[in-house]
């Protein structure tokens, strides 16, 4: 089941990176006093009292500026807030209501979306209350005031945040189909490869760069099996006047990868990988999620025997964390390769299930330590006694060791690709946990 998406939502400057780095428990946005800094997409995962779900941390919404990229942003964010499933609209209560609130608010509600409106920088309840009060104004429900600097008020807003999701409960719990979503940049050939292999016109297709608006979902049926295909908005290109609408454009990517099982990235084969690209695969990656490159427009590139080999190892070395990634090269408009993508979806969706026999593990991780010794530190050799799989989609592993401080990540790393040589997991991430067991 999906984890929960938490858009947090207001205009610039009103301390949305600052909530968010609270609730993520780690400084991860730039907190700054310059309206419009947060840059790079920022999402975390959260729990509370038990219940986990997405926080996403987005840029400020102007709605009277007649600035390009603010106009830009609003369209954007219309979009996140079609693709969250609860928004916290943070206002400030230093700057108190402003019509720019005001209008911000209209376009939440006409959302239809759960709203928690949060009243930030309310550092004294008992003085600064009489101006939450204020916010009643807007109309879309309590005030809940909070100091995301101080951390103060967050246990009444995150309980109103939680109790909205089971109200939204998740129709594809029981739905079994795979779900595939085909993410990228803009312009990338994701439409036209949806509309290829379901053998219709399903998703506009057009040379404007951000033509599809929301995730769509298509079933297709491949040998015998229906799959989802879940074909999303692309993320624009970074640039100084389109950065602050990847705030936005992140809240549907992510939402589309948490829904799915595999995750098909496009990229263009005339540009190569680029930074958005590694973005992408790395939110599937954290993510524990099937991955596929599918470099698109391959028709177009001049080939020789090596071109293939040249683009792969490209790929691999840029995205170093997910080398275990599965690379095709297709052309959307030519059709090249295109039937044998569901090849390629169905052996990750199997490594994506595998389990491994605890006994064969142990097999594998003595012949590991047999051929290089596990490090040491000061006199005291690691010792990993036993290693067994607790879990898949992702395959996850748990190894007993005598000392987790001495379980450097260069070892973990060593002891997955001992389990990748025995059973591939071809576009499968590993996850491995720690775990120390007194020696008797």
């Amino acid at each position: 089941m999906k984890k929960p998406i938490v858009a947090i939502i207001g205009r610039p400057n009103v301390g949305k990176s600052t909530l968010f780095n609270a609730l993520a428990g780690e400084r991860i946005s730039i907190v700054d006093d310059i309206p419009g800094v947060t840059r790079d997409r920022i999402y975390a995962d959260v729990t509370w009292l038990n219940t986990q779900f997405t926080i996403i941390d987005t840029g400020g919404i102007e709605p009277d500026s007649r600035d390009e990229m603010l106009s830009y942003m609003r369209e954007q964010a219309e979009l996140a807030i079609n693709s969250a499933d609860v928004i916290i609209f943070l206002v400030d209560v230093r700057q108190g209501l402003v019509d720019a609130d005001t209008k911000v608010a209209d376009m939440l509600r006409r959302s239809g979306k759960p709203i928690v409106l949060v009243v930030n920088k309310v550092d004294n309840f008992e003085r600064l209350m009489p101006d939450v009060y204020e916010f009643y104004n807007l109309g879309i429900g309590d005030p809940h005031p909070i100091s995301a600097a101080s951390k103060l008020g967050f246990g009444d807003m995150l309980d109103e945040v939680v109790k909205y999701f089971d109200t939204r409960a998740n129709a594809e719990a029981d739905d079994d189909r795979p779900r595939i979503a085909i993410v990228g940049k803009p312009n990338v050939g994701k439409s036209s490869i949806v509309n290829k292999l379901v053998g219709e016109k399903r998703v506009i297709v057009s040379d404007i760069a951000g033509t599809t608006r929301d995730a769509i979902d298509t079933p297709v049926r491949r040998n015998k099996k229906e799959y989802v295909l879940i074909d999303t908005a692309g993320l624009r290109r970074k640039s100084r006047i389109k950065e602050s609408l990847e705030r936005f454009s992140i809240v549907r990517t992510v939402a589309a990868i948490e829904r799915s099982d595999v995750v098909v990235l496009v990229i263009d084969a005339t540009e190569g990988v680029t930074e958005q690209d590694a973005k992408i695969a790395g939110i599937a990656h954290d993510r524990g999620k099937g991955l596929i490159i599918a470099v698109n427009k391959w028709d177009l590139i001049r080939k020789d025997s090596k071109t293939v080999n040249k683009y792969t190892r490209d790929i691999k070395n840029i995205l170093s964390f997910a080398t275990y990634a599965e690379v095709t090269f297709i052309s959307a408009v030519t059709g090249q390769r295109l039937n044998k993508l569901f090849d390629i979806i169905e052996k990750v969706i199997q490594y994506q299930n595998l389990r491994i026999a605890t006994g064969v593990l142990n097999e594998i991780l003595a012949e590991a330590t047999s051929l290089q010794q596990p490090p040491s530190d000061k006199g005291k050799q690691l010792r990993l006694y036993y290693i067994t799989q607790v879990a898949v989609k992702p395959p996850t592993f748990v190894i007993f060791v005598n000392d987790k401080s001495l379980m450097h990540f260069s070892y973990t790393r060593y002891i997955e690709n001992k389990i990748r040589e025995a059973f591939g997991f071809a576009g499968t991430s590993l996850r491995f946990i720690i775990r120390e067991r007194k020696e008797s």
